[in-house]
């Protein structure tokens, strides 16, 4: 009944698409020219806001604050006890040189006490320890602390025993005691770690997609948690809950947080879906669409009668998405990234993702699975080890292309989050009516007085939005328009970009740019730095108020008309493309790089300032070195500006491969990485000074290639696998029952450890075709994956004792008649045959690490 309709918009869409192609846009006109009001006071009770050195956290009905200042964070979700506690303190530090100012985390109340009475603290459960190294790392952090907490994990984090002995999620006098010796631990855990004891814990979440209403419940039970919070000692500036599908909560007690996903992996469609609100920006509601919340909302929840006193934060943006038995959605870094300005032009002032670091779930006591089910009575079936998300950052730290993509955006948030936070959303004359209005170009304006941002949005995932063409914008501020660019240009599909408007750079106005703002370098007297991305297809344009003096570089050229300096003809790169002078100022150096270089700048401190880095490999500052990570290829390359007074020396280590006997490693019950790699080498790098990128210093360096050859055989064949079930809460496919992989084929893998001395990591990269696949070492279980297309890998050094026996993979064969979804260009062609097992290739991916460290003095 549900995916008829939804099969006659797609086809609707698609013919609107096909029929127009190009959307004849002209100029687009949006009024901003109203005043801006002063933001209310938020209705909220607090925590504790002010730290022991004075510095202090706070909120009005618009925008946080942070010493009394706008504040407008990235905060990215990375669950600490889904990978081991030896990776934690580098995947903290890459979340941060991501861009990532918050980093926030469940506690999974049976992953802590999975017996009654017995909780566990100790190892890849050890919070305090996590928080440490957050604060170490320059991150905040907010606990999610339950009791329930949903994240695809077994009753929703419930231990069993509290699921069969009493009613939850409510005012129960019996579920509350636990609840409150729940909150007890915790709060003993974040001891002297909170904000008012001069720690980094800013924000507790209680609960999770609770719109539950009735005695007990409700609004009373919210207000119950946090009394039991306050009780335990967790006194914070934020207590928030997550505010979609009709949440109900005590007004002014906790504030909500929003989210929005690119697809619907819990939904039971086997079909493509139509295109989702994400793509869309919103000017009345803050709930987008379809959020997978386990109990169904019957009215406006208090998030939308709230929604004038209380600032627009976002807590679950979808990074990526999770692999759901029944529906494998897999999502490409542009459907991510281009979610970024249509949220930011939205009005959020909170850029929350869920989830930005990938992980894996321990197992039980048992050695059995602790992840959502339906045969534990669950809504959705998920694997039971991997929790990958297709996050920025997999579960082995490898940087995935979607980080590339959403850095800009976060170093954007960073330099002018507290410029753009206290501005309002302006709508267009036209905007679309519906998500799947593909033709009406998707913009949107935040603005205060004569000041503001343009935020545009042209990608729609799965559909061709038309090419908007011969495009102006007009924005009409108090007492000027502005029409940019000068000429009319094309918006391709797939373009998504923001553009200022009356930026204010250093007592310099920028009066537009058709190149994105990344970020600001201030370097004293030498002048403030400025630096901006060029968006594929749109020539760069820089106006500035009349009187400028600008020396731009050779191919440009600067006119003056009707009050305004136009730079036009700007090659993007990494030199410095315009230099403003100003009468008694220092300069004003603007640099636009490409589109690619965009997505390799970070900005890090290094020899005592903030420098400029650009990179194609992963990189991260722990101290005074400066960390590197290539997968796959031993050449490294960075550039730097300013230049280095010194020059840098660079060192690799690699991982020690031969830890514990491998009988005490298979033995172990948890696969959350025990058994790290210890008594790493080092040696010294030959570190090559490659000339300059523009205005960078460029550096280069070789690290010794690894070929590593795994064997593969096959040790098993493939037998008929049993018809799949339709059935569960969802009324859907569900995964097969365990005695149902004796069909499974198997194939037997060996990586010769000594292939692997040098390296700081090595990632097996499984290519099969299948329904499942599970990966052992001996008869435990280290990983599994569902077939989708997308890339299964999994790190090696983490379980580097079990080396000394082959492992195994085995795929559980895919039917022809699965009711499940899996992407066009992932489905098999069956040629015919009722099912399909194989493994197609083994591969292991060398992983390089180069540690340069920077000497501040000769």
């Amino acid at each position: 009944m549900v995916i008829a309709p939804r099969l006659r918009i797609c086809a609707a869409v698609v013919a609107s698409v096909l029929a127009t192609g190009f959307a004849g846009a002209g100029t687009l006109s949006i009024d901003a020219s109203a005043p801006t009001p002063a933001p209310l006071n938020a209705a909220l009770r607090l925590g504790t806001a002010t730290a022991p050195n004075g510095a202090t956290l706070g909120a009005n009905a618009r925008y946080l604050t942070r010493n009394g200042a706008p504040w407008l964070p990235v905060m990215g979700e990375f669950h600490y006890s889904r990978t081991p506690a030896s990776q934690w303190e580098a995947e903290l530090r890459k979340m941060k040189a991501a861009g990532i100012d918050i980093v926030a985390s469940y506690v999974m109340w049976n992953h802590h006490e999975e017996v009654e009475g017995k909780f566990d603290w100790s190892g890849n459960r050890d919070l305090r320890h996590f928080i440490e190294l957050a604060g170490k790392a320059g991150l905040d952090v907010v606990v999610r602390v339950g009791p329930w907490a949903h994240a695809e994990v077994r009753f929703g984090g419930f231990p069993d025993w509290v699921v069969n002995a009493m009613p939850t999620r409510s005012n129960d006098p019996q579920y509350m005691r636990f609840v409150e010796r729940l909150y007890g631990q915790i709060g003993q855990q974040l001891k002297g770690q909170l904000w008012k004891d001069g720690g980094h814990v800013i924000g507790i979440q209680l609960e999770n997609e609770y719109n539950i209403d009735g005695p007990g419940k409700g609004a009373e039970h919210i207000a119950a948690l946090k009394k039991l919070a306050l009780k335990a000692g967790m006194d914070v500036p934020y207590y928030t809950v997550t505010g979609w599908d009709g949440t109900i909560y005590p007004s002014g007690e906790v504030t909500p947080v929003f989210g929005g996903y690119p697809d619907e992996p819990w939904g039971v469609s086997t079909k493509e879906l139509p295109p989702k609100e994400t793509y869309a920006f919103r000017f009345d509601t803050r709930v987008s669409g379809d959020l997978g919340a386990q109990t169904a909302a019957h009215a406006p929840g208090t998030a939308e009668t709230d929604k004038e006193v209380t600032p627009f934060l976002g807590a679950e943006y979808g990074a990526g998405l999770p692999f759901m038995y029944r529906r494998r959605t897999v999502v490409s870094a542009d459907d991510i990234a281009s979610m970024l300005p249509v949220q930011l032009g939205s009005g959020v002032n909170l850029m929350g993702y869920y989830m930005f670091h990938g992980g894996r779930n321990p197992l039980s006591l048992g050695g059995t699975g602790m992840e959502e089910s339906s045969l534990s009575g669950g809504y959705n079936d998920t694997t039971m080890i991997s929790y990958d998300f297709q996050a920025p950052l997999g579960p082995d730290g490898q940087q995935r292309k979607v980080l590339e993509k959403l850095r800009p955006f976060h170093l954007f948030t960073r330099a002018f989050g507290s410029r753009l936070a206290p501005m309002t959303v302006r709508k267009p004359d036209v905007s679309p009516d519906k998500p799947d209005d593909l033709t009406t170009a998707r913009f949107a304006v935040r603005s205060e007085g004569e000041r503001g941002f343009l935020f545009v949005n042209n990608h729609v995932r799965q559909y061709p939005m038309a090419t908007q063409n011969a495009t102006q914008f007009n924005v009409k501020l108090p007492g000027q328009s502005i029409t940019l660019p000068s000429k009319p240009v094309d918006i391709a599909n797939g373009a998504y970009f923001i553009w200022p408007l009356n930026l204010d750079l250093d007592g310099t106005n920028l009066h537009y740019a058709t190149a994105q703002p990344l970020t600001l370098l201030d370097q004293g007297k030498a002048g403030l730095v400025a630096v901006f991305g060029a968006n594929a297809g749109v020539p760069v344009e820089l106006s500035f108020d009349a009187g400028a003096h600008v020396t731009a570089a050779g191919g440009t050229q600067v006119t003056t008309s009707g009050g305004h300096t136009l730079v036009t003809g700007v090659q993007p790169g990494a030199g410095a493309a315009v230099t403003v002078q100003r009468d008694g100022k220092r300069p004003l150096i603007i640099v636009v790089l490409t589109a690619e270089q965009s997505q390799q700048l970070s900005v890090v401190q290094l020899a005592g300032q903030q420098r400029l880095l650009l990179s194609a490999d992963q990189a991260y500052v722990d101290g005074n070195a400066l960390q590197l990570r290539s997968v796959g290829d031993s050449k490294f390359r960075f550039a730097i500006y300013p230049a280095l007074a010194n020059a840098p020396k660079a060192t690799t280590t690699g991982a020690a491969w031969n830890t514990k006997p491998a009988a005490k490693a298979a033995a172990a019950p948890s696969n959350a990485g025990a058994y790290a790699a210890v008594d790493a080498s080092t040696a010294t790098v030959a570190l090559r000074a490659a000339g300059n990128d523009g205005i960078f210093q460029a550096f280069e360096a070789t690290l010794p290639a690894h070929e590593i050859k795994a064997t593969v055989t096959q040790t098993r064949s493939a037998q008929e696998a049993a018809p799949v079930v339709i059935g569960g809460s969802a009324k859907a496919a569900i995964q097969p029952a365990p005695e149902n992989f004796k069909a499974a084929g198997a194939w037997q893998i060996n990586v010769p450890r000594e292939q692997l001395k040098g390296l700081d990591d090595a990632l097996l990269q499984i290519d099969f075709v299948g329904d499942i696949g599970r990966l052992y070492a001996g008869t435990r279980m280290l990983d599994d994956w569902y077939y989708s297309g997308y890339q299964w890998q999994f790190g090696l050094r983490q379980q580097a004792a079990l080396l000394d026996q082959p492992l195994t993979v085995s795929v559980l064969p895919l039917r022809a008649d699965a009711p499940i979804y899996l992407p066009k260009e992932a489905r098999p062609d069956f040629g015919g045959a009722k099912q399909m097992a194989t493994v197609r290739s083994v591969t292991v991916i060398p992983v390089y690490q180069l540690s340069v460290k920077i000497s501040i003095n000769p």
